[in-house]
């Protein structure tokens, strides 16, 4: 039997040959990106103006900096722009070149893979499984006080969907100024929060110079192709390194215009949150109703569930779902999560009642 290989969250055209199921059929809740997709009203302006193409952005994105620190309730001189938020991760790991890193895991692999390339020594505290995956504090302040030069969170984390509140990160910021150590917080998934402000760092960033926050477009506004991050800090001094590391006008002139227009969408942002949020609450509920399953709170657009039934594994629950063209994400890739765990992002109403749907089936 051919050897099943380890597939990304948006692999979906691999998963189509590898299971012989027509990609145009295929559901994917894997890829965590907004199903509303595009905004419309972006499209249309965007269509508009494809002149910008045949120009040179403002190599210093004055106006997309000062959308964004309005968007971000923070000052535009503290925000940096590039070229997805995986260039900025790159980018500050470069500059920093941490001899020492601590890492909230499980989570994202691109940590581990740019922190490799500097040389880094990787250390992972382990979120607990027993604790629903929140953070214990205290533990953790213990273990930064070690010695670290960087500390890394994704919040909400993937995949585990938990979330730190805003005083829990005010808190790991007093111990990381104090033990000398930088932190960097991970705030792609924010927006999907119930309550942003409950959990964005964004509010602490004037206060704390030892603080990067970066984000991005690519699942709140459905853009993985645009390829726009951004971040933000108050240290003067590393931001103008971080200039000095970045490849001028990394962002494109398209790129940038769809960014000042993708943030002020106010009709986009709310019909988002709505849908997310309602539909998060009600498979959230409807799938703990099913007894071998464990269903963990989810901040961001994705639920992490863990497989209680002896003998079934993930990879029996894609399988069973990928036949009938719906693609969850087999969460054994992550090696640090123990045990048999799937998850799945929030999609259009009719297509989480097919899941639902799934689900219930194959357990029952």
């Amino acid at each position: 039997m051919e050897a099943k290989p380890q597939f990304h969250g948006s692999d979906t055209a691999a998963v189509a040959a590898f299971y012989h199921v027509p990609v145009d059929e295929i559901v994917c809740f894997g890829a965590n990106v907004n199903p509303l997709g595009l905004s419309k009203n972006l499209k249309k302006d965007l269509a508009a103006h494809l002149d910008l193409l045949s120009s040179y952005p403002d190599r210093n994105y004055t106006t997309l900096k000062k959308v964004i620190a309005d968007y971000c309730q923070i000052l535009p001189e503290h925000v940096i722009v590039g070229n997805g938020s995986t260039e900025l991760i790159s980018l500050l790991i470069q500059t920093r070149k941490p001899q020492k890193t601590l890492v909230l895991g499980p989570t994202y692999s691109e940590y581990g893979r740019e922190l490799d390339l500097v040389g880094s020594s990787i250390h992972t505290y382990l979120l607990k499984e027993s604790d629903q995956f929140h953070l214990d504090i205290h533990a953790f302040c213990e273990e930064i006080r070690k010695g670290y030069d960087l500390v890394i969170l994704c919040n909400p984390n993937n995949p585990t969907s938990s979330a730190l509140k805003m005083p829990e990160i005010q808190t790991i910021l007093d111990c990381c100024r104090e033990a000398g150590s930088f932190l960097m917080i991970d705030e792609t998934y924010v927006e999907f929060a119930p309550d942003i402000n409950e959990i964005s760092s964004m509010s602490l960033i004037s206060s704390f110079d030892n603080l990067m926050i970066l984000r991005g477009v690519s699942k709140f506004y459905a853009a993985p192709g645009l390829r726009l991050g951004y971040g933000a800090t108050s240290n003067s001094q590393f931001l103008q390194d971080l200039l000095l590391m970045q490849n001028p006008w990394s962002l494109n002139s398209l790129g940038a215009y769809a960014g000042e227009k993708m943030l002020q969408d106010q009709e986009y942002i709310r019909k988002t949150r709505d849908l997310i949020i309602s539909e998060r609450d009600k498979m959230c509920t409807e799938i703990s109703k099913i007894n071998v399953l464990t269903v963990y709170p989810a901040y961001a657009n994705f639920v992490l569930v863990k497989i209680e039934k002896k003998g079934v594994t993930s990879a029996d629950v894609f399988e069973f779902l990928i036949k009938q063209g719906l693609m969850v994400r087999d969460c054994s890739s992550f090696k640090e999560l123990g045990g048999e765990y799937f998850r799945f992002c929030i999609m259009a109403p009719e297509d989480n009642k097919r899941l639902l749907q799934g689900i219930q089936d194959f357990f029952a």
